[in-house]
């Protein structure tokens, strides 16, 4: 510590999903513990994307906290699908509920962190002029944090209004009667695109690739079910960490070939009607052979053009350049009924790209779009994006991301070689976006507070990975993706190396079940792995 520093046992940055649990374990831990973050209240990636028809894709009754009987019999989830208010709300609830907000300072950016080895800590620095120290770093910054910017030609000639889904304005943006211009169909212009037509007096939808999109059919969530996870949360906790992905979605033990044609057809039809993300593992081999995957993308395509009654139209809207599930599998609440609406448009870049922004609108090679408003959902700087936002240093001044040119080297997708202390929970080589954030931070925090009272407790005050054993790990997550048809198609989980086209997987995807058994497995042998000193 430095003259003027406060310190602290522990730095948690981020009060997001992960940052809300990290402080309030560690300090029920006894140790003392800062939360910083730039927002002005938490929430992480809810409370900044709050664009219309914002929701979560996973069931709600599996993408919430777990560790507390107390909140499962005060809160009560309103839908399968909770939207953004909502989950917005159930963070603040928790927050409130565990006294966590008095332990983070709002409205602050760190703006660097240097590890010390004479002080045996790191001293972090803020946007607010506030330093601080601590013994331990946590990131808990998430992997879908830092947003794209839109770098479009013109865009500062615009005269209109732009906005961003991934930091929709607080104050709100009028939609009522404007020519409204979005860019970007992932997850968000998913969302987004149904609930914009509504208001605007003619959306025009600028697709560069056309997604797979199944129906999400959320419904009221009866208390009942509520009221028997809560009276068994143990037991529910222990079910969901011994699942592939955190979740209840049921997983195919089969592969489509055991079935016939017709029990095929009837498998995918009822999932359909079901919805939700099962479409992605209704056979047990349809994200490792081409031609099982094909009967599932297909299917959903023929789903598209029974929708859209122009059949030119849905061409354009059917995916067709990759494998379902190898990006994002988006849930929609009437998005391809969307496109049969008279006020809207979907210009297709592939055909037609976009040429410059103009005062007035878009320019495509073939046409000018008059907008008064543009929404960007383009997605994120994903992974590595938080942290080489935030300057974090060890003694040599080399960052955490530096070792990673041919892609991400880390210990359990928690710790990277020569960054003593630093904890990057669910980032590249654990589960991360793969899996339940709700129940992989809630996990993570507790293998990081369990580690800290086992270093303190035996007297050592440095952790971090051996080479040898990050080699290992990253050689197992690379095995782990090596059948997967989805290393083969860009998508944002995947590094491709420059020189030589190599691809790496970037998150672990043997299953949380795997994942969960070698972080405790790690643990129960005294860290193994890790360097202790």
């Amino acid at each position: 510590m430095t003259h003027g520093e406060a310190d602290y046992d522990v730095i948690v940055v981020g009060a997001g999903i992960g940052g809300i649990y990290a402080v309030h374990r560690f300090a029920r831990q006894g140790l003392s513990v800062l939360g910083i973050e730039g927002a002005s209240g938490v929430g992480g990636v809810w409370y900044h994307n709050r664009y219309p028809g914002a929701r979560v894709d996973v069931d709600s009754i599996d993408y919430c906290y777990y560790f507390s009987t107390q909140i499962w019999q005060q809160w009560r989830w309103t839908e399968r699908f909770a939207a953004q208010p909502e989950i917005l709300a159930y963070l603040d609830f928790v927050a409130d509920s565990f006294g966590v907000k008095q332990r983070f300072v709002f409205g602050t950016w760190v703006t660097s962190a240097q590890w010390r080895g004479d002080t045996v800590r790191y001293h972090v620095t803020t946007s607010t002029g506030l330093s601080v120290s601590c013994r331990f770093l946590v990131m808990a910054t998430g992997q879908l944090s830092a947003a794209r910017r839109p770098e479009f030609p013109g865009l500062e000639r615009f005269r209109g209004e732009w906005v961003r889904t991934s930091h929709w304005p607080e104050r709100g943006v009028g939609l009522d009667g404007r020519r409204i211009g979005i860019i970007g169909t992932g997850s968000s212009g998913v969302q987004a695109i149904p609930v914009l037509a509504q208001y605007a007096k003619h959306l025009h939808v600028f697709q560069r690739t056309a997604n797979y999109v199944v129906p999400a059919r959320t419904a009221p969530i009866g208390a009942a079910v509520q009221r028997g996870i809560a009276g068994q949360l143990g037991d529910e906790r222990e079910l969901l960490l011994a699942t592939r992905g955190g979740t209840r979605i049921p997983v195919g033990a089969r592969p489509l070939s055991h079935f016939s044609p017709a029990e095929q057809v009837a498998i995918l039809e009822r999932q359909w009607e079901s919805g939700g993300q099962a479409m992605n593992s209704l056979f047990s081999d349809q994200s490792t052979n081409q031609e099982s995957n094909d009967v599932v993308a297909e299917f959903v395509r023929r789903k598209v053009r029974e929708i859209v009654r122009d059949p030119g139209l849905a061409e354009t809207l059917c995916p067709s350049s990759y494998p379902i599930g190898t990006r994002r599998l988006c849930l929609d609440i009437g998005y391809y009924e969307t496109f049969n609406r008279d006020n809207v448009t979907l210009i297709d870049l592939r055909c037609d790209p976009i040429a410059e922004i103009t005062e007035t609108g878009i320019r495509t090679q073939t046409a000018h779009h008059e907008l008064d408003l543009i929404v960007f959902a383009l997605g994120f700087r994903a992974f590595t994006g938080a942290l080489d936002k935030i300057h974090i240093r060890n003694e040599r001044g080399a960052a955490p991301t530096d070792g990673w040119a041919r892609g991400p080297r880390t210990l359990l997708g928690l710790m990277t070689t020569g960054f003593p202390n630093l904890f990057l929970p669910t980032g590249p080589g654990s589960p991360s976006v793969l899996g339940n954030l709700f129940l992989q931070n809630e996990f993570l925090m507790d293998w990081i507070g369990d580690c800290i009272g086992y270093l303190d407790a035996r007297g050592f005050t440095t952790i971090e990975p051996s080479e040898a054993a990050q080699d290992v790990w990253t050689a197992q997550v690379a095995e782990a993706a090596s059948r997967l048809l989805r290393l083969r198609v860009d998508n944002y989980m995947v590094h491709v190396n420059a020189d030589d086209k190599s691809r790496v997987f970037i998150p672990y995807t043997g299953g949380f079940d795997r994942y969960v058994r070698a972080a405790r497995d790690t643990a129960a042998r005294g860290y193994e792995g890790f360097v202790l000193s």
